[in-house]
């Protein structure tokens, strides 16, 4: 599983135009029409992350240069969970049954809407845990969010909730989650939950 982390190569658009043989106004091109997922700098410059530019060489079955071979067959990111819920107690004890699962994986633990919103940027996880009923936050706003946002990588979401409301699950599916567990959660149960969504992501 292709993942990125914060030492992951980034490319500027011309270098994107020296890596695919053509001039930096085409590369600027494929960025304007979407054709290459890219971020702007507060600068105003494009950069390129690079899984999203090895995905757009390989998905037009593009040659990849010779002396860029390895740099971007070799971006991994860490494989991570982010548990967002506001009970401490409750993330702690997800969190600890989860490591037990997850040995592999590195994780992050956020506690409301502000500290979510700024881990996800950071971390771009591989897994987020959504509590729905944080406090002043829509969580199925939040998951739609997460699933629009390009530049997070596509994480796996996992809705939780204190409240079984058939409403909240099927907006939150709807919205794009992977999965919906009502409190109390069967710790075995979400852990196989989010095995089966990594196997098959």
């Amino acid at each position: 599983m292709v993942k990125r982390n914060d030492r992951t190569r980034i490319f500027s658009a011309l270098e994107v135009a020296n890596i695919c043989g053509v001039v930096n106004q085409t590369a600027i091109n494929w960025i304007k029409n979407k054709y290459l997922k890219a971020f702007t700098t507060p600068g105003g410059q494009y950069r390129v992350y690079a899984d999203d530019l090895l995905a757009f060489l390989e998905e037009r079955k593009m040659r990849i240069p010779a002396e860029y071979e390895a740099i971007l067959r070799d971006v991994v990111r860490e494989s991570s969970i982010l548990v967002i819920d506001d009970d401490r107690d409750f993330n702690s004890a997800m969190v600890n049954h989860l490591k037990s699962r997850f040995s592999d994986f590195t994780f992050y633990t956020a506690y409301d809407g502000f500290e979510a919103g700024a881990t996800l940027q950071k971390v771009r996880p591989t897994v987020v845990i959504l509590d729905l009923n944080l406090p002043g936050v829509d969580g199925i706003t939040i998951c739609k969010n997460i699933k629009q946002d390009e530049h997070l990588g596509k994480p796996i979401v996992i809705a939780i909730s204190g409240f079984d409301s058939p409403k909240d699950r099927d907006a939150v599916l709807e919205a794009g989650a992977e999965g919906y567990f009502a409190k109390p959660i069967d710790m075995d149960d979400l852990s196989a939950a989010i095995e089966n969504c990594i196997v098959h992501k």
